[in-house]
């Protein structure tokens, strides 16, 4: 009996005429590394190049599911060199494996610029099912999530007042990555637009040894980190205006 694994990875990289040029987007653990899929382990081991965020991080990835294939960078500070140079390639006959650091790239990571390439040339793309961080972090904040809004990092400077006065005022639960230099500065300004009471979760470390969810009202979840040292990748999940 076929492995319908295998099988349709090979069926999506093979046709009557050759090569089917193809992208994968593969989403890569946020923390656990046995978090990776079964399909994603088969797609790698079947595509020609990896196009990775951070070759090293990568490496660590592929050596762990026992994958030996070429690795070439595809980051924010070369994407717009490299895209036409990818695209081509892709429908010379190439197919390609997309990973960012951790997390589902194109979610606050590269991926867009190569994806709207590809499409515009009929390159066909698929994007894997898999890990991002914001999912469990809203999941698991007690808030509402039937509705919600994801704004990915915030603005550092340009428009990130406006921004805020737009959420303060946003009805739907609000999901946001922010760093740990900048947490406690941002949940202060969470309560400066939207209230101290205003509930919400901080959600660091997922899926890791020491993965934290702290609840409560933004003025408890902010006296809360100010007293410690803050480390790892961070998700807020604020409650909307009632």
């Amino acid at each position: 009996m076929s492995d319908p694994v295998n099988a349709e990875v090979n069926n999506n990289s093979t046709a009557a005429g050759g090569a089917v040029p193809l992208l994968y987007i593969v989403p890569t653990p946020i923390g656990n590394l046995a978090d990776f899929t079964f399909r994603a382990v088969e797609v790698l081991r079947s595509v020609d190049l990896v196009l990775a965020e951070d070759t090293r991080t990568s490496s660590v990835l592929l050596r762990h599911y026992g994958i030996q294939k070429p690795v070439t960078p595809y980051h924010q500070h070369n994407e717009h060199k490299v895209v036409t140079h990818l695209a081509g390639q892709l429908l010379g006959g190439k197919t390609m494996a997309l990973l960012t650091d951790a997390g589902t790239p194109g979610i606050s990571d590269p991926a867009f610029l190569l994806v709207r390439e590809c499409v515009k040339l009929n390159v066909k793309v698929e994007c894997l099912p898999g890990a991002t961080a914001f999912v469990p972090a809203l999941v698991n904040s007690g808030l509402p999530i039937n509705r919600f809004c994801f704004e990915g990092f915030l603005p550092l400077k340009k428009g990130r007042q406006t921004l805020f006065k737009k959420l303060a005022e946003e009805e739907r639960t609000i999901v946001f990555y922010e760093s740990p230099m900048r947490l406690v500065k941002t949940l202060q300004e969470c309560i400066q637009y939207f209230g101290e009471e205003r509930k919400c979760c901080v959600s660091r470390e997922l899926t890791k040894m020491f993965e934290e969810n702290k609840r409560g009202t933004l003025k408890e979840v902010c006296d809360y980190f100010s007293t410690k040292a803050v480390k790892g990748e961070i998700v807020v999940v604020v409650e909307g205006v009632s």
